[in-house]
């Protein structure tokens, strides 16, 4: 007994002896990694760099692809959850909602991962590694990809993108439930078209106060874990051979301990259209040097020819290699599942009915209400006929905006409608018009229809706006108004405008809601229509949450995440990236309607504005009273703006709220701002400080709609 007793030890000390380091979990996460990659050949490191990193069977190291998306759900990859696109999510000035909303995706995102790895997938849009979310700065509203961020200001995108990072990446203190990426670093932010090739080449101050404070708020606050670098040049050097951007500004300065991974094709880029490499071996060497860790679609064959030739040494490759596998060690890819608590979601999550309901709710969130003539919405549920004209009206692919998944169902306004008042009313559909004029296109023929209908209804809804498939990423089209995913200007496209006016000779009320993902100039529109309701892209729900808000289901409470301007000649030129004239804080000219601004069913009054100091030390706290003086329930979004004196920025937005208040009711909010908070640009330093001078506190319903006023000083 005993001889047997001594051999089983024997064989468990052997046993353990036996296995290596890198796989014993208990041991800390850096001691693992050096382990393993001290076991790596160098031919075997070169190749775990690209977003399709092979397996390694010696070593146990499982193939693995690190593209994926979940710009507001897991996108890619069938079935999944479709939220709002992230300028609707912006514009429910609730970073709370997009943290519950990035739990919801996340799991979704496990639970599809742990599927996967069931199955034995490892490919494309399969992995933990996600490339969202998109946080440059919507400083144009030309561009095609800004409804992908959160619009044009930096505290809205920073806070926004925080509360994302941090749902998703989670809070267990051994794992990452996934890890996000933080694009694109940096000032990448249109034109489509030259997105590949631009030289961006900013004023120092606004590089530091507009183009890279959302990035340093996750680097920072969000302990984001991974950076995406731009195609772009910033300062004539492409962003993913940028020391300046990945080593100086990331890692030293703002202390970032996670990898930097490239846009996709970047290092071509460098030598196809930048010119500052002679090819993919001097492209390469120069993106690991910069500090790029992990190459999307890049050239892990050009590596070791780089080192070979005295480009990159073996350390420096090593440097990239142990980031890479430092988050695969932090989500769990090395260790047995029952060790992690992310590994037992199951797949039932998937667009299950709790976060179906959450999709609606964030969707009636981000509605924005333009104007209500006459108090015309919401409309009555007894109204006897509606005729729902307009391109967007059924379609069920546009509110699902780009990046995203395949929901079981989308709901469409015509559907929303008719779900609303379920037979109480005469419904009737017309089409009217193509989203825009096309070739040969009679718009007569599809006018008729809908002005017949319009005479026989009592109220005319059109939905109409612009579609993904016009302004979007690096799209290959070229009509009046938009061009390789861009906008060539900010009007309602004109077929559409033509037969609102058509319908307004009906002398019927109209409706307009827009589906889209920018600022439009609708200035006839805004004269001549009863009501306006901007509901973005508003995901698998759109529709719904649309019938909703318009019979009063909902009462509307969502603001605008960039201006509304008047025309595309108040703002300069789309290739000027200084930010004189453009966004709420530098623009001075009249505007449609300004950053912040929405309507509600209910009114709000504010009082009672106190300041706990007249001089910033460490922190001032900012009460305020508001009331619901109206008739409904609602919700009130309260912001916060400040003004330095001296400085260029005519308001910032240094806080905001959104607080539910019972008709009656009044509640007392409260800010707190820190000399964090109030930093400018320094060209002495180079960077941000606190300057001496006196701070003016606005606190509104918009940045236009300023209700009290005090200041403070800065000595």
């Amino acid at each position: 007994m005993k001889r047997y007793t001594f051999c089983l030890i024997l064989f468990a000390v052997n046993s353990f002896a036996q296995t290596p380091a890198y796989l014993n979990s208990s041991l800390p996460v850096e001691t693992r990694v050096q382990d393993l990659l001290g076991k790596m050949t160098l031919e075997e490191k070169a190749s775990q760099i690209n977003n399709t990193s092979p397996a390694i069977p010696r070593l146990q190291i499982t193939a693995y692809n690190w593209w994926n998306e979940a710009l507001h759900g897991v996108a890619r990859a069938g079935l999944a959850t479709s939220f709002p696109q992230p300028i609707g999510l912006a514009a429910t000035f609730s970073d709370k909602a997009i943290y519950k909303m990035g739990v919801m995706i996340s799991d979704e995102a496990r639970a599809k991962y742990n599927q996967f790895q069931r199955e034995g997938k490892y490919g494309l849009y399969e992995g933990l590694t996600f490339y969202s979310p998109n946080i440059n700065i919507f400083r144009d509203p030309r561009w095609g990809r800004g409804h992908e961020t959160f619009g044009e200001d930096p505290y809205l995108t920073g806070t926004m993108g925080v509360a994302f990072v941090k749902a998703m990446q989670g809070a267990d203190p051994n794992y990452f439930k996934t890890i996000c990426t933080a694009k694109h670093f940096a000032v990448h932010s249109g034109p489509e078209p030259t997105r590949h090739e631009f030289d961006v080449k900013p004023l120092k101050k606004d590089l530091w106060e507009t183009y890279l404070p959302a990035f340093k708020m996750l680097a920072q606050k969000g302990e984001v874990y991974s950076f995406m670098c731009a195609y772009n040049r910033l300062y004539g050097e492409p962003c993913c051979s940028d020391p300046f951007l990945l080593t100086d500004i990331l890692r030293k300065q703002w202390g970032f301990k996670g990898f930097v991974a490239t846009d996709c094709g970047a290092v071509w880029d460098m030598f196809m259209y930048h010119h500052t490499s002679k090819d993919s071996v001097e492209g390469m060497a120069k993106a690991i040097r910069a500090g790029v860790d992990n190459h999307c679609m890049g050239y892990v064959g050009a590596v070791i020819p780089a080192i070979k030739q005295g480009l990159l040494t073996e350390a420096e490759l090593d440097t990239a290699v142990a980031r890479c596998l430092r988050a695969r060690f932090k989500l769990g890819m090395f260790d047995d599942a029952s060790l992690n608590p992310y590994a037992s979601i199951p797949y039932s999550v998937v667009n299950n009915a709790e976060h179906k309901k959450y999709a609606l709710e964030l969707a009636e969130q981000s509605i924005v209400l333009l104007k209500n003539k006459n108090d015309i919405l919401p409309l009555s549920k007894k109204t006897k006929s509606i005729v729902v004209i307009g391109p967007n009206a059924k379609d069920a692919e546009v509110p699902l905006g780009n990046y995203n998944g395949e929901p079981a169902h989308v709901s469409t306004v015509l559907e929303g409608i008719k779900n609303v008042l379920d037979g109480n009313a005469l419904v009737q559909y017309a089409k009217g018009c193509h989203i825009v004029d096309t070739i040969n296109y009679d718009r007569q023929n599809d006018f008729k229809p809908a002005i017949a209908a319009a005479k026989a209804a009592d109220v005319i809804v059109f939905v109409g706006g612009i579609s993904p498939r016009l302004e979007g990423e690096a799209l290959q089209v070229k009509i009046d108004g938009f061009d390789g995913g861009d906008k060539t200007n900010l009007e309602l496209p004109a077929v559409q405008t033509a037969l609102l006016k058509e319908l307004k000779k009906t002398g019927k009320p109209i409706i307009l809601i827009l589906i889209n993902g920018s600022a439009l100039s609708i200035n006839w529109e805004n004269e001549n229509v009863d009501a306006i309701v901007e509901a973005w892209y508003g995901g698998e729900a759109a529709g719904q949450a649309v019938a909703n808000v318009l019979f009063g289901n909902y009462n509307p409470s969502g603001r605008l995440p960039v201006t509304f301007y008047k025309s595309i000649t108040d703002i300069p030129a789309f290739d000027d990236y200084a930010m004189k004239g453009k966004t709420y804080r530098y623009c001075e000219k009249s505007v449609l309607y300004s950053f912040g601004y929405g309507l509600s069913y209910t009114k709000f009054d504010y009082s009672t504005l106190k300041l706990s100091s007249t001089i910033l030390n460490d922190k001032i706290k900012i009460t305020a009273t508001v009331q619901n003086t109206g008739n409904m329930n609602g919700d009130e979004v309260i912001q916060l703006y400040v003004h330095q004196q001296g400085q260029e920025a005519i308001k910032e937005l240094k806080g905001y709220q959104r607080v539910h208040i019972k008709k009656g009711e009044s509640k007392q909010i409260s800010f707190v701002l820190k000399p964090e908070d109030i930093l400018h640009y320094s060209e002495v330093k180079d960077g941000l400080v606190l300057l001496p001078g006196k701070v003016e506190v606005m606190i509104g319903s918009s940045s236009q709609d300023i209700r009290l006023k005090s200041s403070f000083l800065i000595k």
